[in-house]
């Protein structure tokens, strides 16, 4: 069968592919785009994917994204370093900063448990929440991985190893639809299951 694409267009579509979201239609769409683009937008994209690929690490605080060694929020000395706020990813930071309600600190556990997956506390960053405690006197810890099976899952376990610390322990309210990713929650949602967050309990 005769190729419908040349290769170097093929590549292209193929790689797009690879991204979360992008489907073939999407994929094909994009490159087609891309192509169509004078060469300095092309390269201009590029660089700044190359160049935030090399320059954007860890937070070796909260496991944010930064470009230093602390992310912009643990540098900022106004938040309140009592309350936590625990989230699966980075992007679960910019759906609740997008709230305006939440003004303390964050800690990324990069993931969720996912037994069936092999995702356990070890394959998170768990250990590193819990040697945060008491050196930055914590006295609440918000719960706030997605309403799935998978965040329910890494929730109780939190409430469970938390218990012995003496942290208040909430859990965002049910503001978000369960199997919902916090991704795609509205500001206003996300801001009401913030607000009316509940003690969380092993």
């Amino acid at each position: 069968m005769t190729a419908v694409y040349t290769q170097p267009v093929q590549a292209l579509i193929d790689e797009l592919g690879r991204l979360p979201g992008i489907g073939p239609k999407s994929a094909q769409r994009i490159a087609f785009h891309l192509l169509k683009l004078p060469a300095d937008d092309v390269t201009r994209l590029a660089m700044s994917i190359s160049d935030a690929k090399a320059r954007v690490r860890f937070c070796t605080r909260c496991w944010n994204f930064a470009d230093g060694e602390l992310c912009p929020i643990c540098l900022d000395e106004r938040r309140d370093s009592t309350v936590m706020c625990v989230v699966e990813e980075s992007r679960d930071i910019v759906s609740i900063e997008k709230t305006g309600e939440f003004r303390g600190r964050y800690h990324v556990l990069l993931g969720a448990m996912s037994p069936l997956d092999g995702i356990g506390p070890e394959q998170l960053k768990m250990k590193e929440l819990f040697a945060r405690l008491e050196p930055e006197g914590v006295e609440e810890v918000i719960v706030c991985t997605n309403p799935n099976t998978e965040g329910e899952v890494t929730a109780l376990y939190l409430a469970r190893m938390l218990k012995p610390f003496g942290i208040r322990v909430t859990r965002i309210a049910s503001g978000l639809p369960v199997g919902g990713d916090l991704e795609y929650a509205d500001e206003l949602t996300l801001g009401r299951a913030l607000e009316g967050r509940r003690e969380l309990s092993a």
